[in-house]
């Protein structure tokens, strides 16, 4: 089944707000066996909403509108659905209630713009909403349906997953689709490609195999679909058992874990614990680490030496080799990690140093240059990148880079 995604607000078109909510709903989607055809922008303006509705339904069977269901005034999404559908405007006695109660709890006044809210189409089939105070729609329109969320993402999130998924799941009933995400870290998807032309020239016409890139990782995606669940099973587990023999110590996981949540899980299971040294990253590889849940059991702590006296004082960076090498060195990187796990006790460390930009480079070591370290008490290795991005960009390569060569230290040691 075919559906079609409006995002409303002039917030989204100006770059004020970057719409998120469209690529988390196409996930879902894709997940659950909807095929999604077309995404539209569309400005608080009552003309241009009808119009992308009437657009989206020439396309898809569903249309998902998000956006412009709040209590203010430009707010119109329900006066377009009501123009588009040509009905009346009724009050939801039961939502304003809910408001009323949310407000009472939390000793807020209840506004008369939040009474207006409780107006919507009378054609609609109201989804509750438990985390805000604009409630779904749902509108069956000549066998198409036409679901109305609020564009507040945790909002949006609870709805889709609570109240729209499992009706539209009932409302449809084509082909399972089935999915087996394989992810890998260290080569590009031009070396995955020529890796797996075997597998990929004899794919059956019912799987697809998409590259899903990502900085120093891709993850594969198979898709099966059309046949009945055990036998996609065996065709993916088959695929799964090929694919890992074919790429071996590439592949870090069957399933869509990031590689962060991987090494967590490596240091884990070896009883080993982590500190991280920075300088040009910030903080950013420290972040990365600490966005997994229970990073504590195996984290310490970061140190961000970005200034050279605390790479001399915190980390005790000897002043000779800051001096002769300078902060974007080799050296400095391998001394960062002595003094990290000399500094904290831990039993593994990772340093970043480099010239992040878009100024401080020079012509021996331009903007971009990094140098990375991964290390314990026996070796060190240390490896020097070229990055030639922005600086935020330069930030995320370093960090990023900086965990697959976590990973192969693990691996290797």
């Amino acid at each position: 089944m075919n559906v079609s995604i409006i995002t409303i607000g002039d917030e989204i078109l100006i770059g004020q707000v970057v719409d998120t909510n469209s690529a988390w709903i196409g996930k879902k989607l894709n997940e659950s066996g909807f095929t999604l055809r077309e995404i539209l922008s569309v400005s608080d303006n009552l003309e241009e909403i009808k119009d992308a509705i009437s657009r989206s339904f020439n396309k898809s069977s569903v249309v998902l509108v998000t956006g412009g269901l709040g209590p203010t005034k430009d707010d119109i999404t329900k006066k377009a659905l009501c123009e588009y559908f040509n009905v009346e405007s009724v009050f939801h006695e039961e939502t304003f209630s809910r408001i009323t109660k949310m407000f009472e709890k939390r000793n807020f006044p209840i506004s008369s713009s939040h009474r207006d809210q409780c107006y919507l189409p009378a054609n609609a089939i109201v989804l509750k909403n438990d985390l805000g105070t604009a409630p779904g729609m749902w509108i069956d329109h000549h066998g198409k349906v036409l679901v109305s969320m609020p564009g507040v993402p945790h909002e949006m999130y609870h709805l889709m997953e609570e109240r729209v998924l499992p009706k539209l799941k009932a409302f449809y009933d084509g082909p399972p689709v089935k999915h087996l995400t394989i992810r890998t870290a260290g080569v590009g998807e031009s070396v995955l490609s020529d890796m797996l032309s075997e597998i990929e020239s004899n794919l059956p016409d019912c799987v697809k195999l998409a590259y899903l890139p990502d900085v120093g990782q891709v993850r594969l995606r198979f898709t099966i679909k059309g046949l009945p669940e055990n036998e996609m099973d065996d065709i993916l587990n088959t695929l799964k058992l090929s694919t890992l023999q074919k790429l071996g110590n590439l592949v870090y996981a069957t399933e869509d874990m990031a590689l962060e949540e991987f090494i967590g899980k490596e240091l884990i299971k070896k009883g080993l614990k982590l500190v991280t040294c920075e300088s040009c990253s910030g903080g950013f590889l420290a972040h990365k680490i600490t966005s997994i849940a229970g990073s504590s059991e195996y984290f310490l702590g970061s140190i961000v030496s970005y200034a050279n006296e605390i790479k001399h004082d915190v980390l005790k960076v000897p002043e000779e080799i800051l001096r002769q090498f300078g902060a974007v060195s080799q050296e400095t990187a391998e001394a960062m990690i002595k003094g990290g796990l000399e500094l904290t006790g831990a039993d593994i460390a990772i340093s970043i140093t480099g010239v992040a930009g878009p100024g401080g480079g020079t012509d021996e070591k331009p903007v971009g240059t990094v140098w990375i370290a991964v290390g314990n008490a026996e070796k060190i290795h240390a490896k020097k990148f070229y990055f030639t991005k922005d600086r935020i960009r330069n930030i995320q390569y370093s960090a990023a880079n900086g965990l697959v060569m976590l990973r192969k230290f693990l691996l290797e040691n």
